[in-house]
């Protein structure tokens, strides 16, 4: 290609972002020095190899949208190509993956060789061409197209830019991200992670203002921001000096000295503020209300652009020109004249084909500025331009003016598509709650039947999202109040549905409820013959009876349901049948021969993606895993759980189940090979305070296992997980474990007699008092117990003697029916059996009474350490040589317990556990100094903390410098602490200044 064509090229690409309104400052005022950091750390000015990106952030109004269109200019003088997409405020109605849709339609009209060329490899990206993603004048067919694997829309939209930075380097901006979808908020930190063989930066913005402290974006800024290819860039308002230059700027004769104080005093170095009150006039009468300030600008408008103006805001802060034209029903003449005097008054901006606001809080004060009738006719407006295929726009758009218009018939429709829309690129959340709102409507049983909807359906579809998205909970309580909506005659195949579905979802969550009752019933209920409704029923009634070990039950019902699957052309059903079987296979054991029953959960993967059944290849991936871990093999499980861990979240699914069990297992495998740190980096996902709250937990007991043992105080996080033990079990028996080491660590038995009864009482109920953990628990418990026998009066010894031995006897009773039932009892089981028995031998010891020979004593606790070196736990091995040290040198043995001392102290040291290395001072076992290879395993992140530590920092200044929160920088120098060794900051600033860690 000549220069001269790239430079054309190039020229066009820049026109992707608005260009700069005619009434604003076309000289940039007070942002030179952001303006060249940006450059620089974009690597525009001075060029450099690395990709650059850049999270800009500022309140509203603050200039950020300005100071990147001067970075658009600067950048092209430089050679480089600027592409834009911006996120728009849908609302309730959000469209996944619009920025990127925008720029793939850019690149469509600018680069089309590149975007088919990029299409051609990646078929995946034209799911997000605009085209594909606009309604057409018919109300869109009922076959949704398959889901998409987000995980090929990332790798596709990741090649589109890398190719397109082939022809000459690429700015990419995204705008406004605070109002981002989460698939692209997913889809950015994807991007962000990956490196371009070809010269791509990146910089999005967002506002800082509307970042409370529950919104989505809010933590993954922060994940985001610990990520080394990023950088933050905040915009701060523009100092005094700065705003009388940029009044001058706007207005160097029309106003005085005083009205220029007035400005400077109320603008508040607000940029956009600022240019309204200068255009306004910056009289006395302007009001203080900043909504009534920016509606002064429509003073000055003609009732016809008055009148373009309000109908624009309706659709939102950009609108295309047919869109606008067919909304309006004006006289062309009428429509351009008003539209061109809202652009020359620097109300409305125009681009290639759109019209957008020049500041989105002018556009929503116009709207509401409108009537309550005005609105409804206006959106009506707009619902007939998109229903005729005048105006282009997608079932989001059409769903929300519907709703808005009080057109329910097609809000249904339009939200029922809508939903379809964001299920198939990989939005359970949208689609989720783009469902519920048609459900809604359809609560009007005349509305369904005039529709023609089966409204069961749709429940059922709003349920699996709400799964898919990580909330079973919601799935099963929309169920069923839909069940219990359900009239005395409703058709028997609408209550199996129902039914059927609402038994899975009850399945995966802790309920008093009987699952296999209920889907019983739903198979009663389903139709006879060849029916696609009978073959789900039946797969769910398998599902079902397998998760409650009615395993003979279950393989009739999976065999019919496949069956069916089969004759009836139904893929996806049978490939989640066939990972049932095999599931069943894995929970019936079939002998001994664990390779047979992994093989053929591996075909059931197979089987699965070549289907494109998520649903079961995770399920089956994650089975894959638990055999492994059941056996101990910790590698090969946590490659399968990784697997599956990467399967989720490539199709947008972190949250459901079977992905985030998956994560959670990993986590507990990184946790037991030593691999804290990779562990806490897993699991950060709990911080998500927009994901469900259960799944949270569920991770983040692991988490707070690591913490506690490297000396964070948990115990308030501890006590919010209490409310979650009834709700899911899993977190209570991890979490309470936590508890309760926390106890014997402040030598409080009683508070782990406590902790224990609770959890045991909550588990009984919702489980069975024979459930596998609790031997855990009671050789945790135990060994709580003994920590407190010393200093306990002679009534408290015998009393706790009583209690050791009733825990003794109720985790031998959990042994025994595992194996009289010949259930599986693995490496980790018979290690804390064993475990469970040699404290209970320690307290007795310890107290005095019934004293256990002294060969007895060691013999268990030697054993109890060759068992947990056998499972490969490094905490729980660190843990009982620990112990096992403190006994060997009150015996008098001093060179074993020097050894077993040394190397639990090794073990505690590469993990960072604070506790341990205490736990082995106060059993006198001398600290090792910090060694270089201990200093060596100190991340990147860790040394420039540990510099700032040194330095006398407080750990909120080294966050304010770092751009993290405190609670991070906490969780940091802990970990630092516990690796060199040291009992404080200041020895840990002394170990790093001997050992050269501050060069």
């Amino acid at each position: 290609m000549t220069q001269t064509g790239m430079n054309a090229r190039l020229s066009a690409l820049g026109t992707m972002m608005e260009p700069v309104a005619a009434h604003t400052s076309r000289t940039l005022v007070g942002r030179d020095a952001e303006l060249e950091q940006l450059c620089e750390l974009l690597g525009i000015h001075p060029r450099r190899a690395r990709q650059g990106v850049v999270l800009l952030s500022g309140d509203a109004g603050v200039g950020k949208t300005r100071l990147l269109m001067e970075l658009r200019d600067r950048a092209q003088a430089e050679g480089w190509q600027v592409a834009a997409g911006h996120c728009l405020d849908f609302g309730e109605s959000a469209l996944p993956y619009l920025p990127f849709s925008e720029l793939l339609g850019r690149f469509d009209t600018e680069l089309p060789e590149v975007v088919e060329r990029v299409s051609a490899m990646h078929p995946a990206l034209g799911r997000l061409q605009p085209g594909r993603r606009v309604r057409t004048s018919s109300e869109g067919s009922s076959e949704a197209e398959p889901s998409a694997d987000r995980g090929e829309l990332f790798d596709a939209i990741h090649a589109l830019l890398d190719a397109a930075g082939a022809e000459a380097p690429l700015l990419v901006v995204i705008e406004d991200t605070h109002w981002a979808d989460q698939s692209t908020r997913d889809l950015l930190g994807f991007l962000f992670t990956r490196s371009f063989i070809n010269p791509v930066s990146l910089v999005v913005s967002y506002r800082s203002d509307d970042l409370h402290r529950r919104h989505p974006l809010r933590r993954q800024v922060a994940e985001w921001s610990r990520l080394q290819t990023v950088d933050r860039l905040a915009l701060s308002p523009l100092p005094d000096d700065a705003v009388r230059e940029l009044v001058r700027e706007l207005a160097p004769e029309l106003l005085g000295e005083r009205e220029l104080a007035d400005i400077i005093d109320r603008a508040e170095g607000n940029a956009f503020f600022v240019e309204e009150l200068v255009a306004s006039g910056a009289g006395a009468w302007v009001p203080d209300d900043l909504a009534d300030l920016l509606l002064v600008r429509l003073d000055r408008l003609s009732d016809e652009a008055r009148q373009v103006v309000r109908i624009a805001s309706v659709a939102g802060r950009k609108v295309s020109h047919s869109l606008l034209e067919a909304a309006a029903g004006l006289p062309a003449a009428e429509l351009d004249a008003g539209v061109r005097q809202a652009v020359e008054m620097n109300v409305l901006v125009a681009g290639t084909k759109t019209y957008s606001f020049r500041h989105a809080l002018l556009g929503e004060a116009v709207y509401d500025d409108l009537l309550p009738g005005e609105r409804v006719r206006l959106h009506g407006q707009y619902v007939a331009a998109l229903a005729a295929g005048a105006g282009r726009g997608t079932a989001a758009e059409m769903a929300r003016h519907a709703r808005r218009a009080m057109d329910f018939d097609r809000a249904v429709t339009a939200g029922i598509e809508a939903g379809d829309e964001a299920v198939s690129v990989g939005g359970p959340d949208e689609a989720a709650r783009h469902y519920e709102h048609a459900l809604e409507l359809l609560e009007d049983t005349e509305r369904a039947e005039r529709l023609g909807i089966d409204v069961s359906k749709i429940v059922v579809k709003a349920a699996d999202a709400h799964s898919a998205a990580g909330d079973s909970q919601r799935s099963a309580v929309l169920l069923a109040e839909h069940i219990e909506r359900l009239p005395a005659d409703a058709p028997a195949a609408v209550r199996a549905r129902l039914l059927s579905n609402y038994a899975l979802a009850l399945s995966i969550t802790e309920t008093p409820l009987d699952p296999v009752e209920i889907v019983n019933e739903a198979l009663a209920l389903a139709p006879e013959g060849e029916s696609p409704l009978r073959a789900k029923v039946l797969a769910i009634h398998a599902r079902v009876l397998s998760a409650y070990h009615r395993l003979e039950e279950a393989e009739n019902s999976a065999t019919e349901a496949l069956g069916l699957a089969e004759r009836l052309a139904m893929p996806v059903l049978a490939s989640e049948v066939v990972t049932t079987m095999s599931s069943l296979r894995f929970k019936r054991g079939d002998g001994s021969d664990g390779d047979a029953v992994r093989a053929a959960l591996q075909d059931a993967v197979a089987r699965a993606a070549a289907a494109g059944a998520v649903s079961a290849e995770l399920r089956a991936l994650f089975l894959i895993g638990r055999s492994h871990q059941e056996a101990a093999e910790w590698d090969d499980a946590a490659r399968w759980f990784a697997a599956a861990v990467d399967r989720g979240l490539a199709a947008g699914l972190p949250w459901a189940p079977y992905s985030i069990e998956a994560r959670w297992q990993l986590g507990w495998v990184r946790y037991a090979k030593g691999e804290w740190d990779a562990a806490l980096d897993l699991l950060q996902i709990a911080d998500d305070d927009g994901g469900p709250l259960i799944p949270r937990s569920i991770i983040e007991a692991t988490r707070l296992a690591i913490l506690s043992a490297r000396g964070n105080d948990v115990s308030a996080d501890l006590r919010r997980l209490r409310k979650v033990w009834p709700d899911e079990g899993g977190v209570a028996v991890f979490s309470a474990g936590i508890e309760i080491e926390a106890a014997a660590q402040e030598g409080d038995a009683g508070a782990a007699l406590a902790t224990y009864d609770d959890v045991v009482d909550v588990l009984t109920r919702i489980w069975t008092e024979h459930f596998a953990g609790r031997v855990r628990l009671a050789a945790q418990t135990i060994a709580a117990v003994a920590r407190a026998m010393p200093a306990a009066s002679a009534a408290e010894r015998s009393a706790l003697l009583d209690r050791a031995a009733a825990l003794r006897a109720d985790g031998d009773a959990v042994v025994e029916r595992f194996v009289a039932g010949n259930a599986s009892w693995g490496p980790e089981g018979r290690a804390w059996a064993l475990r469970l028995a040699a404290e209970h031998l320690r307290v007795r010891w310890l107290a005095g009474v019934d004293v256990p020979d002294r060969d007895e004593l060691l013999a268990a606790w030697a054993g109890t350490v060759a068992a947990y070196e056998e499972l490969g736990s490094v905490p729980e091995l660190a843990r009982a040589r620990t112990t096992y040290a403190g006994i060997l040198r009150l015996l008098g043995d001093t060179a074993a317990a020097r050894e077993q001392g040394d190397l639990a102290r090794e073990a505690a040291h590469q993990l960072g556990a604070v506790v341990l290395l205490d736990e082995l001072r106060a059993s006198g076992s001398t600290p090792a100094r910090a060694t270089s290879t201990a200093s060596q395993r100190l991340t990147a992140r860790e040394r420039e903390i540990l510099a700032l530590v040194a330095e006398g920092r407080s750990n909120g200044e080294i966050g304010r410098q770092l751009f993290i929160s405190t609670k991070t920088v906490s969780v940091h120098v802990s970990n630092i602490l516990g690796k060199l060794g040291a009992a404080g900051r200041t020895e840990a600033a002394a170990i790093a200044r001997r050992d050269g860690l501050l060069d």
